[in-house]
C-alpha cells in the first residue's frame, strides 16, 4: 500500500487538491457551496472508519458536503450487536465530523429488513417483537436526538412481488407484527425524537415503466395512507441508484409527475443514495464520464424542478470507495467510476453535472 506522504505527492503532482482547496488554478465552487446558495444541502454517505484513518478523504468530504449520511454505522447490525448492548461509537464519530463541520446529519436506517442485528432470528417472537423495535428505536433515536436532521425511519417497506395487500414487503417486522410496523415505528421515532423529519426511504422508482409504475403507486399508497392516520410522516427518500444500461427508460417528465405527487402530500424530498451504474459504456474513460455525467444532470434536472426537494446525496463520494465496486463490476476489470470524485479523489464531470443541475434550479 503506498504510504500517506507518497500518495500526497502523487496527488499533488496530478494536480487533484489534497489541502481541501480547488487544484491548478480550479475556481469552481464546492458542491455543499452551491447546494447552499439554493437554499438545500448536498452530501454524500460516508464510511468509517474512513472518516477517521484516511486525512484525504476527510478533507474532500468536508469540502464538498454540507450533509453526511452513515453508510452502515447506524443500520441495527452494527449499532446493536447484542440484546442489551448498542455500539455508539461509530456514530458519535461521525456526528462530531458533522459537528465540526458545519454539516448536517441523517440517520439511515431504524427498521430495514437487512443487516439486521445478528440476534434478532434467534430472540424475536411475535409476541416480544413490539416491544424489541421499540426500544431499539428509542435507544438508538433517543441517543442522537438533537443531532439527527431526518431519519429514515423505514427503508424499503415496498416489493409489490412479494404478493401482499398495498404492496408491502414480506419482512421479519411484517411477518411478526403485521403492516402496523410501519405506523408504529414512526410513532416510536416521533415519541423520543421531536424535532428529526421522519422520512420513509425506498429505491426503484426512477424510470417510465410498467414496474416502476406499479411500485410508484404503492408507495403513493402508503404514504397516503400513513398521513390520513396521522402517522408523524415528514418526509420521502428516492434513493436513485440508476444505471446507464436504462437510461432510455428514463423520462424527464414521468420523474417530476411522481415526485410532484408526493409533495402534493406536504412531504420533503431526500435523493438520498444517488450513483449511476457504467456497465453499460465503453472501457473508454472518457466516454464513461461522459455518459454518467450525462445522466446525472438529466436526473437531478428533473428531479429538482420540484421544490419539495430539499437535498440529494449521492451514495459516496469518491470511485475509491463505492458499494457497486462488489455488485457491478466491469466484465473486462476496469475500474467503476459511479460517483462525483474519482480514486485519486478528483472532480469528474459527473460533479460538475451535479454542480450544473444545483445550479439551474429555478426558484
Amino acid at each position: 500500500m503506498m504510504e500517506r506522504r507518497s500518495f500526497l505527492a502523487a496527488l499533488a503532482a496530478s494536480g487533484v487538491a489534497t489541502n481541501g482547496v480547488p487544484a491548478r488554478g480550479e475556481t469552481e465552487r464546492a458542491l455543499r457551496e452551491v447546494a447552499a446558495g439554493k437554499g438545500m444541502w448536498f452530501g454524500a454517505a460516508a464510511g468509517w472508519p474512513l472518516l477517521r484513518d484516511n486525512e484525504i478523504y476527510a478533507r474532500q468530504f468536508a469540502t464538498e458536503c454540507n450533509m453526511l449520511v452513515p453508510e452502515n454505522v447506524l443500520k441495527m447490525q452494527v449499532v446493536h450487536p447484542e440484546p442489551e448492548r448498542y455500539n455508539f461509537e461509530p456514530g458519535d464519530f461521525l456526528a462530531a465530523f458533522c459537528q465540526k463541520h458545519g454539516m448536517k446529519m441523517r440517520g439511515h436506517t431504524l427498521v430495514w429488513h437487512q443487516q439486521m442485528a445478528p440476534w434478532f432470528q434467534g430472540v424475536a417472537t411475535r409476541e416480544n417483537a413490539r416491544r424489541l423495535l421499540e426500544e431499539h428505536i428509542r435507544a438508538v433515536a433517543g441517543h442522537y436526538r438533537g443531532k439527527i436532521e431526518s431519519w429514515d425511519v423505514v427503508n424499503e417497506a415496498i416489493d409489490v412481488k412479494d404478493g401482499i395487500a398495498g404492496g408491502l414487503r414480506k419482512t421479519p417486522w411484517f411477518e411478526l407484527l403485521g403492516p402496523e410496523y410501519i405506523d408504529f415505528a414512526f410513532r416510536a421515532a416521533r415519541a423520543v425524537d421531536g424535532e428529526a423529519r421522519l422520512v420513509y426511504n425506498d429505491y426503484g422508482l426512477d424510470y417510465a415503466d410498467e414496474g416502476t409504475a406499479a411500485k410508484q403507486e404503492a408507495v403513493l399508497r402508503l404514504l397516503r395512507g400513513m398521513l390520513e392516520r396521522k402517522v408523524p410522516l415528514d418526509g420521502f427518500g428516492t434513493q436513485a441508484h440508476l444505471n446507464v444500461a436504462s437510461r432510455e427508460k428514463f423520462k424527464p417528465e414521468a420523474l417530476r409527475k411522481f415526485l410532484g405527487e408526493v409533495a402534493a402530500l406536504g412531504l420533503k424530498i431526500y435523493v438520498t443514495e444517488l450513483d449511476v451504474i457504467d456497465q453499460a459504456l465503453p472501457d473508454d474513460v472518457e466516454a464513461r464520464d461522459r455518459g454518467v455525467a450525462e445522466f446525472y444532470e438529466a436526473y437531478l434536472s428533473a428531479a429538482l424542478d420540484v421544490k419539495a426537494v430539499v437535498a440529494v446525496l449521492t451514495w459516496g463520494l469518491t470511485d475509491r470507495y463505492t458499494w457497486l465496486a462488489r455488485r457491478h463490476a466491469r466484465a473486462s476489470g476496469a475500474p467503476i467510476r459511479p460517483l462525483p470524485l474519482d480514486r485519486e479523489y478528483g472532480r469528474k464531470p459527473a460533479w460538475r453535472a451535479i454542480g450544473r443541475a444545483m445550479e439551474g434550479r429555478r426558484g
